[in-house]
């Protein structure tokens, strides 16, 4: 066994580190620059179309539904003309995060092959699911996305109603963040919601 492992170590030395006869090690540098331009171009133009409104509501994912209500949403239509599209929410602006979700994402494609989500009915015996999980998520990043846009330091307490300015002064006191109170901000709350949720 020790042989083998030799051997093979030895032929990848070789293999790897052996000039080429063919070409000169400035093209061989200069193509795999050019594919990897390609390559982090091609993977963000792919990570932008499948993060637009179009792509979400239309195009790939069962999302009528909550597209509808998105639409009748603060988010979507409001005074300021400023308008959160469902990346904003649902998609992490660093890197890291949002490679991770694109990858995780894929598990949607088994929904949209399979049909479990493919019916309005469907939707509705899932959407308490789907909302539990979206708000462990933005719990655990400390709603890092609705933070994207919305900072405490930024909010006028004297514009808000008194309600309002208490509960975000408790903002990131025993873990509270903004998913604990705004769950339902933009689309329609499960019917069948836990008490205490």
């Amino acid at each position: 066994m020790p042989n083998a492992v030799s051997r093979l170590l030895n032929f990848l030395r070789t293999t790897l580190l052996r000039p080429s006869v063919r070409y000169s090690l400035l093209a061989l540098l200069g193509t795999g620059f050019i594919a990897g331009i390609a390559f982090i171009g091609g993977t963000h133009y792919t990570f932008e179309a499948t993060s637009s409104p179009g792509f979400c509501a239309d195009a790939c994912h069962e999302m009528a539904t909550v597209s509808t209500e998105y639409k009748q949403s603060a988010h979507y239509n409001n005074r300021s003309g400023v308008r959160a599209d469902c990346a904003d929410c649902h998609i992490p602006k660093p890197l890291g995060p949002k490679v991770e979700k694109k990858l995780l994402s894929a598990k949607e494609l088994w929904g949209k092959l399979s049909g479990s989500i493919s019916t309005p009915e469907k939707f509705a015996a899932k959407r308490l699911e789907l909302a539990q999980h979206e708000w462990a998520r933005m719990k655990a990043t400390d709603s890092r996305e609705c933070r994207s846009c919305h900072q405490v330091q930024g909010m006028a307490a004297d514009k808000q109603t008194p309600r309002a300015s208490a509960m975000h002064a408790m903002i990131g006191q025993d873990g509270q963040t903004c998913i604990d109170c705004h769950k339902g901000i933009a689309h329609q709350l499960p019917e069948n919601i836990p008490d205490g949720e």
